[in-house]
């Protein structure tokens, strides 16, 4: 479904330096054109058979790092597709290392805005599932502007869902952990499957900000909303 009104947003990242090691380098450089998807972020719906070659639920992965826990998650459920967005290249090089490494077929990757990408491309009823695991909490009060989980982006999440699909957020941050339930539980369309916080699901791995998060004694907050 492509939304009306203009494409113009507060971004949710900025894009910074960081070193792209040779062996992340090589992996994008040879493997780019074969999991990376070009022109996502236009006014055409992706198709999702023709991207990953079958019909198998899709997954979405929302600024997914290094991509260790999506090729953990792809690899224990191959007859799922994964798909990744993320913006920074060190991130995506190190993914599809792991890719490569672990000769995962059900992975493909975005390289772009995330916002952009579910409001334009991103068919409606099109997605099994939605994981924003440690989205960048922008603490300051001044940024929470530009917090990801916001009532527009909430809005063509839910638009992707397929019936019984699911959102699932995790942060180990507070205040960004009752900011997103106050915006999911407004979001038509989907429910809180628990009473408050989610238990952790057994299948999502520990992250490198998962065990951040723990050595600095926050606790992990963990949301699961489906789609009606």
């Amino acid at each position: 479904m492509k939304f009306d009104g203009p494409n113009t947003h507060i971004k949710s990242f900025v894009l910074r330096g960081g070193r792209f090691s040779k062996g992340q380098h090589a992996a994008y450089t040879r493997l780019k054109d074969r999991f990376l998807i070009n022109d996502a972020d236009g006014d055409a719906p992706l198709q999702f058979s023709a991207i990953f070659g079958n019909d198998n639920p899709v997954v979405v992965e929302v600024g997914f790092g290094s991509g260790s826990a999506t090729a953990e998650i792809a690899a224990g459920r191959p007859s799922v597709n994964y798909l990744g967005i993320e913006v920074y290249k060190p991130g995506i090089g190190n993914l599809l290392k792991l890719i490569e490494a672990n000769e995962l077929g059900n992975i493909r990757i975005i390289e772009g805005d995330a916002y952009v990408i579910f409001r334009n491309s991103i068919p409606g009823a099109s997605v099994q599932g939605i994981h924003l695991f440690f989205p960048d909490p922008w603490p300051k009060k001044r940024h929470y502007k530009r917090r990801l989980v916001r009532p527009e982006f909430a809005e063509y999440m839910q638009n992707c869902l397929v019936p019984g699909g699911y959102i699932y957020f995790v942060t180990d941050w507070q205040d960004y952990a009752e900011h997103a339930m106050k915006v999911l539980d407004l979001t038509q369309g989907i429910a809180n499957s628990h009473e408050g916080y989610a238990p952790p699901r057994s299948w999502r791995p520990v992250t490198r900000f998962h065990r951040k998060g723990e050595e600095r004694d926050r606790r992990i907050f963990e949301l699961y909303y489906v789609k009606q």
